[in-house]
């Protein structure tokens, strides 16, 4: 388990200073008002959508392999926004980071409070559903300023983004855990934790069963719910922090508990269960959805890319 970490003089080595660069005018830019923010974040994303020329035809796919009767213009459309939401992501990440808690509250009206209250009243942990928005910082950041949690992520290979990320996350948070380390998130659910989950991405072949996700019919998905449901028994908390639009901020939905229809008779059950919660999320604000990740990247054995 992650504790705060320490700042390290290897930091300051001069392969970091680049990077240094970065974070020092991400800093300055989020100290502009919010409005002004929006419009810069959904120009970036804009702008992006022409160097990024891989991740855009991906986005696209993967609207087309989710949603098949989209129309056409719809779909275009939808890319166009989700990209917007990828500039964003990149500001919202700096305000997550930086913003002091009385700033990101004035900015989000929350809902769904007493889904975890009643989880801490009965004594059980929580596991909280958290797909993968691109207001994914962000809205981490607002439920920790509520309720503390324990964060599960990938370490990053830069040490200096790391240390970064690892700061900004527990700024509102107890701890972080990384994403393979099951017996830990266990252990933090039987005690009675929060484990911030995100169970909706592509993680290889490696401990997934094949299961429908929107269109598709066979979607790898993890294991890893199964798991953690079965030893952990906690409440199931989905929540959603989407954006609202034109720059009036944003809102964090708690959904209900959905541990009880969650089905325990194997892998394939849950994994199944747990994308339906998913989609059902996904569609409360789709156009902020990370569409560029190539979620359909697995497949099994014989069959060819998606992509």
């Amino acid at each position: 388990m992650t504790q705060l970490p320490q700042f390290s003089r290897e930091l300051l080595h001069p392969r970091y200073w680049l990077t240094w660069l970065g974070i020092a005018f991400l800093y300055l830019l989020v100290l502009l008002p919010y409005p002004l923010l929006y419009v810069l974040g959904c120009g970036l994303g804009r702008i992006a959508m022409r160097f990024l020329k891989r991740r855009v035809a991906i986005a696209q796919r993967n609207l087309e392999l989710c949603f098949p009767e989209m129309p056409t213009s719809e779909r275009e459309a939808m890319v166009k926004h989700n990209f917007e939401s990828v500039g964003m992501g990149l500001i919202e990440t700096g305000m997550a980071w930086f913003w002091p808690d009385w700033r990101i509250k004035k900015w989000f009206d929350v809902s769904g409070l007493e889904h975890i209250q009643k989880a801490k009243d009965e004594q059980r942990g929580v596991l909280l559903i958290g797909m993968h928005f691109l207001t994914l910082e962000l809205g981490a950041r607002i439920f920790g300023i509520y309720n503390p949690g324990i964060g599960v992520y990938r370490p990053n290979d830069n040490k200096l983004i790391d240390w970064l990320q690892t700061w900004g996350r527990m700024r509102s948070n107890k701890s972080m855990l990384d994403r393979k380390d099951l017996k830990g998130m266990i252990r933090a659910l039987k005690n009675g934790d929060i484990i911030w989950y995100a169970p909706d991405h592509d993680y290889g072949p490696r401990s997934s069963v094949f299961v429908p996700f929107f269109a598709v019919e066979k979607a790898a998905t993890t294991v890893g719910t199964y798991l953690l449901i079965r030893s952990g028994k906690p409440h199931v908390v989905p929540f959603v922090p989407r954006r609202l639009p034109h720059g009036r901020g944003y809102q964090m939905l708690i959904l209900p508990d959905v541990s009880e229809q969650m089905p325990l008779d194997s892998d394939v059950a849950t994994a199944a269960a747990m994308n339906k919660v998913v989609e059902e999320g996904v569609l409360l604000a789709p156009e902020q959805y990370m569409w560029l990740h190539r979620r359909f990247k697995t497949r099994p054995e014989g069959e060819p890319s998606r992509y």
